[in-house]
């Protein structure tokens, strides 16, 4: 058959397979021909952008397609993903690689800092480009709620990487739930006991280091604020400076809240209140503090009544339920799930290590059928959908209002004992106007969204 004879018939398949599918997925542009060239045995074309540490697990989570083209701003830390891949093309500049080889690719993997989500997303997005980003979905709550419309707007599929969502111990967790098994949760205590306040370094920062060989110092930054490069920023400890991450929120609550986010159907926070220790936001601002507890109440939604969500981390720890076997811990990352009948216990990602306390209450407990449907996998999905599959879990329609409960909570840190009143619909703090001014931090001259 003809190259130009499988694309009619691509084409007019999908017309007829999507006529089911819901508002909110998308035609994959790629059956429909509106993308990249048709790869060989029906395969995506990918272009990745950040290829080292996290992206580089993406990158292998994708590598069964075609991947076209890779860019990383550190030539050197990235040089053994370029060799693994000698068939794409290596970049520095994500724009210039969207510019070179957009119409030869349906679909693009973001995986670098936070700050620098949002403009390589919606670069992307609006050449209609299927995307995939990892976690939080972007670095401040503006840019979370333009990248969720454009996608609507432009019609591309979309996952958030916040892999546990397609572990089957979520939705076994989902289903504990639907099921009663602990009765109506009113209350959670979500922690992580990461720290990645970085207090004592405020002031050596400033100094500035001479940039590393094969660092582009200057792309790295992207739309941040100008400052010089040093060593307490690049490599990997970024997450813990407020210009480029999110602090530990932004890293976890994306795997932890995630499974009580779907199960209690959260959406969005009414009230957040920060505790912070021996941290001084004019003097430490730069950075985040060493341990937080920040206290959430989401309304009542539906039949669901009101519901208390407490996080912890660094050092800080909720009560110890009397109901754990003498012994037995709460998890370093995880969440306790409070009922009116009993408690549940999980781990990290997707509710992992679950389980009912006490051990009894686990052995009486009738676990139901499975109701939801079991994933392939975080990637596997996304490549399926982008393919005209089944919407994916995670897409930005969820994990843009999750990414949002890590964002605002962060805000809070800096505003330490103060109720924050937050308005969801509005997008601002109503009793706050100071707080509001982090909502949409401008951006570098020379870069827009």
């Amino acid at each position: 058959m003809k190259l130009n004879a499988m694309k009619t018939t691509r084409r007019g398949f999908l017309r007829h397979a999507t006529a089911a599918v819901a508002a909110v997925s998308v035609v994959p542009s790629y059956v429909l021909g509106l993308q990249g060239a048709t790869s060989p045995n029906n395969k995506l074309n990918i272009a990745c952008i950040g290829i080292a540490g996290r992206g580089a697990d993406d990158l292998n989570g994708v590598s069964r397609e075609n991947i076209v083209a890779l860019c990383d701003v550190d030539s050197r830390r990235s040089a053994a993903t370029f060799k693994k891949f000698p068939q794409a093309k290596p970049y520095q500049d994500f724009r210039r690689l969207l510019d070179e080889v957009g119409k030869q690719i349906d679909a693009v993997v973001v995986a670098t800092p936070d700050h620098t989500h949002a403009v390589a997303l919606m670069r992307a997005i609006k050449m209609g480009k299927h995307v995939y980003s990892e976690k939080p979905l972007a670095h401040s709550i503006h840019e979370v709620r333009e990248l969720v419309k454009a996608a609507r707007r432009y019609q591309v599929v979309t996952q958030l990487g916040n892999q546990g969502h397609s572990f089957d111990s979520i939705r076994t967790f989902v289903e504990w739930i639907k099921d009663g098994a602990i009765g109506t949760v009113r209350e959670v205590h979500a922690m992580c006991g990461s720290s990645y306040g970085r207090l004592d370094q405020v002031e050596k920062v400033k100094e500035g280091q001479p940039v590393p060989e094969g660092l582009n110092w200057d792309l790295w930054l992207g739309p941040a604020q100008f400052r010089p490069y040093h060593p307490a920023y690049v490599p990997g400890r970024w997450r813990g400076w407020r210009p480029f991450g999110t602090g530990v929120l932004g890293d976890w609550t994306c795997h932890v809240i995630d499974p009580v986010f779907w199960a209690l159907d959260l959406d969005a926070p009414t009230r957040i209140t920060a505790e912070t220790f021996e941290y001084d936001p004019k003097k430490h601002f730069d950075t985040f503090p060493a341990e937080t507890v920040i206290h959430y109440d989401f309304p009542a939604r539906g039949l669901r009544p009101a519901v208390k969500v407490i996080w912890y981390d660094g050092g800080r720890r909720p009560p110890r339920p009397e109901e754990l076997e003498p012994g037995k811990q709460l998890p370093d990352i995880g969440a306790l799930v409070v009922g009116d009948k009993g408690k549940i216990i999980y781990g990290s990602h997707g509710a992992g290590n679950l389980r009912l306390i006490p051990a009894s209450r686990m052995q009486e407990y009738q676990k139901p059928a499975p109701t939801i449907p079991r994933s392939p996998g975080h990637h596997e999905e996304w490549i399926a959908a982008c393919k005209g599959g089944k919407p994916t879990g995670s897409n930005f329609n969820y994990g843009g209002p999750l990414t949002e409960v890590a964002l605002v909570g962060a805000i809070a840190t800096l505003f330490k004992d103060q109720q924050l009143e937050w308005n969801s619909k509005a997008a601002k703090f109503t009793n706050c106007p100071e707080a509001n001014r982090y909502i949409n931090p401008p951006y570098r001259r020379g870069w827009s969204l």
